[in-house]
């Protein structure tokens, strides 16, 4: 039997993406994102219209889209409910957001030059993506006017050796372990991984028991 919710939220699991870009200064911005998908070598992201990085994007036409892998969840989860606009909106403060000028710091990760774009790549992360806007779009409720939908070109792929396909361009899909978010909720390997700061931020009302790893790191 099937019923009808009336859900809020269409958020079914899509990976988890660290988007770096330049800021008007020539400063590096990471952002957490997951609303992200991808077609041969162009990928379609989903961000909000006030956010940093969407204004750097608009600007710069550039950025990288960093993967981390199901490792990485502490790291990503210490820059989520951050921004890097010190005039965040109100609706932000109300849910938790802080301002953070250095992610990169805030998160233990390093930044690595790129070889095709300006944004620096994260040298944890296992897949990076160098990439150049061609389009920008408003996407969701015209009225609310609150989402931007960016077409993104794949210029170069960087991806860790150990997780490519001997003598071939494929990646290891045994190997390659994608930090997944599900309903605000970090999963890796099918198993959720650590409470979230965004799905308390969003007020989720849904409650998990917390992983043995996470309550042993106190």
């Amino acid at each position: 039997m099937h019923v009808v919710p009336g859900l809020k939220v269409l958020y079914f699991g899509t990976p988890v993406v660290l988007i770096s870009s330049r800021n008007e200064d020539g400063a590096a911005n990471l952002a957490p994102m997951s609303s992200a998908w991808w077609l041969g070598r162009y990928a379609m992201l989903g961000l909000g219209r006030s956010s940093r990085t969407a204004a750097n994007l608009l600007r710069e036409r550039e950025c990288v889209l960093n993967l981390p892998s199901a490792a990485l969840v502490d790291a990503v989860d210490r820059i989520a409910m951050t921004t890097g606009d010190p005039a965040m909106p109100q609706s932000k403060r109300l849910q938790g957001y802080r301002y953070e000028a250095d992610k990169f710091a805030l998160g233990g990760l390093s930044e690595q030059p790129s070889e095709l774009v300006a944004p620096p790549r994260v040298r944890e992360c296992p897949i990076q993506l160098e990439c150049r806007v061609t389009e920008a779009r408003p996407f969701g409720d015209p009225e609310a006017d609150r989402t931007l939908a960016f077409e993104v070109e794949v210029l170069r792929a960087h991806v860790a050796a150990e997780l490519v396909i001997p003598g071939t361009g494929y990646v290891d899909p045994i190997g390659w372990d994608p930090l997944i978010m599900k309903f605000c909720e970090f999963f890796g390997g099918g198993a959720n991984l650590r409470p979230s700061r965004l799905a308390e931020g969003w007020a989720m009302p849904h409650r998990l028991p917390v992983p043995p790893s996470a309550a042993e790191d106190g």
